[in-house]
C-alpha cells in the first residue's frame, strides 16, 4: 500500500510543507487520491506543498497530475515573459537568460485575471542554482510599511506595456493572434485600454489592484508587480540606454504608475523590494520534485544558475478581481 509522509520541508517553517514518497518511486499521478485530503487541508493553511521522491513520467505525466484537480488547465494568454508551450496547458518557466535573477511575485498579478494554483515540475536542476524562491503574501501584506500597503490598496496600479519593436515580447505573442481585432475584443472583455500607434506597435493600460483578499480565506494578500514593471527594476545602464532609444518615458516597453496615473517613486520600491527580499524562502531543487501553490498565497521567483535546467509550469483555476 503507498504510503507518504508530511513534514515542513525546512526545519522551523510552515511553509513550504514537503509530501514525501514513503517508498521511492511511487507514481504520483496514482498517490494522488490518498494524498489528496491532505493537500486540501495544508495547502489552503501553509500556501505552498513539495512532492518529492515520487515518479512522475514527464511532461504529459505532469498535465494529468494538475488536471486530476478538476479545473481545466488555462493557456499563458496575456503574458508579460517569453514561454514556450511543452504540452497542451504545460509551459517552460520563464526563459530568461540563466543570470538573471527574477524576483518575487505573484502568477500574472499584474492583471485582473489570474490562476488560483501553479505547479512547477523539476525535470531537472541545474548545476549550481536555479532555485525556485517563494514566500507568504500574507506576511508580506502584514510587514508592509502601512503608508506604502494603504497606497496601492486605495490607488491600485497601472501598468503600462509597450510591445514589440525589439525591446519587448510582441504583441503577436502575448494576445496568441495576429488580428488587430481580437486584440481589440480581449482588452474589452478584461477592461484594457489599447491603442496603435503610428509605427503599428500596440500600447496597453491597465488598472489593477495592488492588493487582494483572497476569495476562501478572506485574508489579505500583497498582490501587484509593481517592482517588476517599474523602470527602477531595470539596472542603471539599462535604463540610461532604454531611455536613449525611445523617444518619450511613455514608450518604455514597461512601467507602472499608481491607478490614478501619478508616479511611483523609485524610494517607495525600495522599500517594497526590501520587504519581500526578507520573507524569501530558498531550497534547492530534487529532480523530479512537484512545486503546488496557492497563487495568492504564496509568490514565487527564480535564482540565476549554471548548467542545463529544466523546470515546467501549469496554471489553473482562473480567478476574476471585480
Amino acid at each position: 500500500m503507498s504510503t507518504f509522509s508530511v513534514q515542513p520541508l525546512i526545519e522551523g517553517r510552515t511553509l513550504p510543507l514537503l509530501l514525501k514518497a514513503g517508498e521511492a518511486g511511487q507514481p504520483l499521478g496514482k498517490a494522488l487520491p490518498m494524498l489528496r485530503e491532505t493537500i486540501d487541508m495544508h495547502l489552503i493553511e501553509t500556501g505552498g506543498i513539495v512532492f518529492r521522491d515520487f515518479s512522475l513520467d514527464g511532461p504529459d505525466a505532469f498535465r494529468a497530475f494538475a488536471a486530476d484537480f478538476g479545473h481545466p488547465l488555462l493557456t499563458y494568454e496575456f503574458g508579460s515573459t517569453p514561454r514556450s508551450q511543452v504540452t497542451s496547458g504545460v509551459y517552460t518557466s520563464t526563459e530568461y537568460p540563466p543570470h538573471q535573477h527574477i524576483p518575487l511575485h505573484n502568477e500574472q498579478a499584474y492583471t485582473r485575471d489570474w490562476p488560483m494554483k501553479i505547479w512547477f515540475y523539476c525535470m531537472q536542476p541545474a548545476l549550481e542554482g536555479g532555485e525556485t524562491p517563494i514566500a507568504d503574501s500574507r506576511a508580506i501584506y502584514r510587514d508592509m510599511p502601512p503608508a506604502i500597503r494603504e497606497r496601492f490598496a486605495d490607488k491600485g496600479v497601472m501598468y503600462v506595456r509597450n510591445y514589440g519593436n525589439g525591446l519587448d515580447v510582441d504583441w503577436q505573442q502575448v494576445f496568441g493572434t495576429d488580428s488587430r481585432s481580437e486584440v481589440e475584443a480581449y482588452c474589452a472583455r478584461h477592461d484594457i485600454e489599447c491603442e496603435w500607434k503610428e509605427d503599428g506597435e500596440l500600447r496597453t493600460r491597465q488598472i489593477c489592484q495592488g492588493t487582494a483578499q483572497h476569495p476562501v480565506t478572506g485574508e489579505w494578500v500583497w498582490f501587484n508587480q509593481a517592482h517588476l514593471f517599474h523602470v527602477s527594476n531595470l539596472e542603471p545602464e539599462v535604463r540610461e540606454s532604454l531611455l536613449d532609444v525611445v523617444d518619450d518615458e511613455a514608450d518604455l516597453p514597461r512601467n507602472v504608475f499608481y491607478g490614478d496615473g501619478s508616479a511611483i517613486d523609485d524610494e517607495t520600491l525600495s522599500s517594497v523590494r526590501a520587504v519581500l527580499e526578507k520573507h524569501k524562502i530558498s531550497f534547492p531543487w530534487q529532480a523530479g520534485d512537484v512545486v503546488m501553490l496557492d497563487n495568492m498565497l504564496t509568490a514565487h521567483a527564480r535564482a540565476p544558475f549554471k548548467g542545463p535546467r529544466k523546470v515546467i509550469v501549469a496554471m489553473a483555476e482562473a480567478h476574476r478581481q471585480v
